[in-house]
């Protein structure tokens, strides 16, 4: 079970085609969070790589991590509530990520089920194709990590609520 600072950082992470968007954007209306798409963080160069169908090496990532680590810091250093997107893959990204306030909710689900999620997916530019790399570079959160795992089954407001539940958030934690 994750334990949840009076403002925490929901870091919304996963495989590409997990909802990891459509969870946060969820989670961050109904709490009146503030929200930064992880994708948005991606410099030019990365956004190009992964359009042409090639994996990001961690050299393409370390800038991108350090960018969404700022976010996650100025918000905890303020006290100011807010729920991130990142695919945090790997235990050494996430390491770059983790600080006090920070919880991780992992959105899971099947080889099967993502990669037709993204198949029916328009305008992103995370082809299909690059699917099978993020499952194989996939370290799922540890029990030392900070985090709770969610299967994408449900709905995307299904889950949504799902995790505020576990994690015991309401409204009433959100800023006036």
């Amino acid at each position: 079970m994750a334990k949840t600072a009076q403002h925490p950082v929901l870091v919304i992470m996963g495989v590409s085609g997990s909802g990891k968007s459509t969870v946060a954007g969820l989670l961050a209306g109904r709490l009146g969070w503030d929200l930064a798409e992880g994708d948005d963080l991606h410099p030019e160069s990365n956004v190009a790589k992964m359009h042409a169908g090639q994996p990001l090496t961690d050299e393409d990532r370390w800038p991108w991590l350090e960018s969404i680590a700022d976010w996650i810091r100025a918000h905890t250093e303020a006290g100011t509530p807010g729920v991130v997107t990142c695919s945090a893959l790997k235990k050494r990204y996430r390491d770059i990520l983790r600080g006090e306030g920070v919880v991780f909710v992992f959105l899971e689900g099947s080889r099967d089920k993502i990669s037709d999620r993204l198949a029916s997916r328009h305008g992103h530019f995370m082809p299909p194709a690059l699917l099978e790399s993020q499952f194989d570079a996939l370290e799922a959160p540890t029990p030392d990590e900070n985090s709770i795992s969610l299967s994408v089954s449900a709905t995307p407001a299904e889950e949504a609520q799902e995790i505020i539940t576990r994690l015991n958030l309401d409204a009433a934690d959100a800023r006036p």
